[in-house]
């Protein structure tokens, strides 16, 4: 049940993306690509910022303990609306969606398959190469015309 659960949270999660990539697609045309990624951080910032304020039980001054890798997330984060601000308008949607996913399993696999970053080691099996051929499958059809 709890995964089950979790899962629907991914979905959401992933929803989500989906909108935000649309969202801020349009507002690139409108106010240029660099700005737009700027005004989506600092949007979400604030409402991060007011969700620490109100319903943070965490200890946000303990981030001077944290090993200087783990902090660049936000970083990561700033080149992935960066790209699809950037990309959105010239491939659409679902196919910028698409190739964010392969990347992403093509990375998940890789950290999963070495436990690189403190991860859980899960082996890169046939079952699982066999899954990723699916996905590059389903990219090649995404795009082809």
């Amino acid at each position: 049940m709890i995964k089950l659960l979790f899962t629907i949270f991914a979905i959401i999660g992933g929803l989500a993306i989906s909108l935000q990539a649309s969202i801020n697609g349009g507002l690139g045309k409108r106010i240029g690509t660099i700005e737009t990624s700027f005004v989506s951080f600092a949007i979400g910032t604030l409402a991060l910022l007011f969700m620490v304020i109100f319903l943070g039980k965490g200890n946000i001054l303990a981030i001077g303990t944290a090993p200087k890798w783990q902090l660049t997330g936000g970083l990561l984060g700033a080149i992935y609306v960066f790209v699809t601000v950037l990309v959105v308008p010239k491939l659409g949607v679902a196919s910028t969606i698409m190739a964010v996913i392969v990347g992403q399993l093509l990375m998940g696999a890789v950290i999963d398959h070495f436990g690189l970053l403190g991860g859980k080691q899960i082996p890169f099996d046939m079952k699982r190469a066999s899954a990723m051929l699916l996905f590059f499958a389903a990219i090649y059809l995404f795009y082809r015309k």
